[in-house]
């Protein structure tokens, strides 16, 4: 288990872009960390190439710059793509904020559990965005 509260550890899988090959990792859970982060060896080993380069903010202040690319996560038999960061070689995966959003589940700190959580559609309402019938279609 990680040292600080709301931080733990669960497996996930990353796909190759054609979702072809795929390697499990266990990753810390961290709400502080936007992107999923992955080392640079496990992303090159399933031929996840850089798409850009991107900007990032630590927590000491100092901004660095890390290449990302698209690739696909499998969490909990679902699987969706996301957006990953190339991480240190032999580095802790980190799951992220994005990708636990994508999957719709967010982090419960003291069961130390990822959970369901509904989407928001507040202001689409407002907009005629929404009708009861919409989950009809």
């Amino acid at each position: 288990m990680g040292g600080r509260m709301g931080t733990f550890r669960v497996p996930f899988e990353l796909g190759d872009p054609a979702g072809e090959r795929w390697v499990t990792v266990e990753g810390l859970v961290d709400a502080g960390s936007t992107y999923t982060w992955v080392p640079r060896d496990v992303l090159a080993a399933l031929g996840i190439r850089s798409v850009e380069r991107f900007p990032f903010l630590l927590a000491d202040g100092r901004t660095i710059e890390r290449d990302i690319a698209e690739t696909r996560v499998r969490l909990n038999g679902r699987v969706r793509t996301t957006l990953v960061m190339f991480g240190d070689e032999g580095g802790m995966p980190l799951l992220g904020v994005v990708t636990l959003e994508q999957f719709g589940l967010g982090v419960d700190p003291v069961k130390r559990i990822l959970m369901p959580v509904p989407g928001l559609a507040l202001r689409a309402a407002a907009y005629g965005g929404t009708s009861s019938r919409d989950g009809e279609r």
